[in-house]
């Protein structure tokens, strides 16, 4: 008997055809909406996630407290200076401090110009190899900055891989920077983080030369003595730039982050982005639930008779209900199914648009089968509620007054 009212209900959810794909069509939207953000969110959080990977558990920034948006130091109220330095290196905890410049310049070559991230290459030996063991990666062609080069320069792999020039460049190649000529002598590997791949690296002296800059610093990147130490060096950094500053606590324009601490924030915000995004695309599902209950009210009214006929040669209350639960059931979970290929779908054409259009952002979808199960599962559920007031209303229609109709 089951049986029969099964194949029953997929008999006239077939039967209405184009109606019942434009029923489904909430519920495809909202759905493939869900589906595709979800997976976007989870793979741009493990795409951010990387971007710090190559900072370890044992290093932590100081950084100034800026205005607005721009590479470090661009846009602080008080730049760090050396004599911050100074303050940082006999801290407890402290094994190395190397200072950092990072900055925008205009880089031109075969008569086109294009503004650049660059970053300094200290003039300690010591200090150069920890900046390439935080960058962990080596070249894919020529070798790496040495303290001692000036008037050199080694480029991320989007320079080698790019053509932002409208020619290729090559080792040896002279680019100029702020005007100023400096040669290729190497290419980094291509790495996990996109600001490592678009990168510039420059001797500190000729960038403080082409920029004019005196003893000012952008960041000092700290490598404490052991990794569980890293709070308590941060608090102690904290303390002693506080005091050198005459500040009083919360009154900091300054900052100390911890690898840990960057990723909460940026977790945070991402866990946000997430709620935000899945809530507006769950407007689409109850808009579907509705067209759902509309068009299950529209079948009663089309189908008063049959029920009458139904129910005079046996079918019970419960019977007709059953037909019509199946029925909505059916339509969310069809458009359910289409929705979540067709939202994981889009996931990755947006995946693979935004990891070429990031350059080297390792931008993927994070596959989770619970995630489809689920959202499959939840379509249904919306179907099957959209359905109930209807399916309550034809199992109780009147058989005299239904066969009359």
């Amino acid at each position: 008997m089951f049986r029969d009212i099964v194949a029953l209900a997929f008999s006239n959810v077939k039967h209405r055809g184009v109606r019942s794909w434009l029923t489904m069509l909430g519920i495809f939207i909202g759905i493939a909406a869900v589906v595709s953000l979800i997976s976007l969110a989870q793979g741009l959080q493990e795409a951010v996630t990387g971007q710090f990977s190559s900072i370890g558990p044992d290093r932590l920034v100081v950084s100034n407290a800026g205005t607005g948006f721009g590479p470090p130091g661009s846009t602080a109220v008080r730049a760090l200076t050396e004599h911050d330095l100074e303050i940082i290196e006999p801290v407890p905890n402290v094994k190395q401090a190397v200072a950092r410049l990072i900055r925008v310049v205009e880089v031109s070559y075969n008569e086109v110009s294009e503004y650049e991230y660059i970053a300094s290459i200290p003039l300690e030996q010591e200090d150069v190899d920890a900046i390439y063991e935080t960058l962990n990666v080596g070249v894919s062609e020529g070798r790496l900055l040495k303290s001692s080069d000036r008037g050199k320069v080694l480029l991320g792999n989007d320079f080698r891989e790019g053509d932002d020039f409208d020619k290729k460049l090559r080792l040896g190649t002279t680019i100029d920077v702020q005007g100023t000529p400096f040669e290729i002598v190497g290419f980094l590997e291509k790495g996990s983080s996109f600001q490592v791949n678009s990168v510039i690296l420059m001797s500190e002296e000729d960038l403080r030369d082409i920029l004019a800059l005196d003893d000012e610093i952008d960041m000092i990147m700290i490598i404490v003595s052991d990794r569980n130490h890293v709070e308590s060096a941060a608090t102690a950094i904290e303390r002693a730039i506080r005091k050198d500053r005459n500040l009083d606590l919360g009154e900091e324009d300054f900052s100390v982050e911890t690898p840990v601490q960057a990723l909460e924030g940026v977790n945070t915000i991402l866990t946000i982005i997430n709620a935000i995004v899945t809530g507006i695309a769950g407007i689409s599902l109850v808009v579907g639930g509705i067209g759902i209950t509309n068009t299950m009210y529209t079948s009663i009214l089309e189908r008063t008779k049959e029920i009458g006929i139904m129910k005079a040669i046996g079918a019970r209350n419960r019977d007709i209900l059953s037909i019509f639960l199946i029925e909505s059931g059916l339509l969310g979970l069809v458009g359910g199914v289409i929705g979540a290929l067709g939202g994981l779908g889009l996931a990755f054409f947006v995946s693979f648009a935004a990891g070429s259009a990031l350059g080297g952002l390792d931008f993927g979808v994070t596959f989770s089968p619970l995630l489809i199960g689920g959202a499959i599962l939840f379509s249904s559920v919306i179907g099957i509620g959209a359905g109930v007031l209807p399916a309550i209303q034809a199992s109780r229609l009147n058989i005299v007054e239904a066969m009359r109709s």
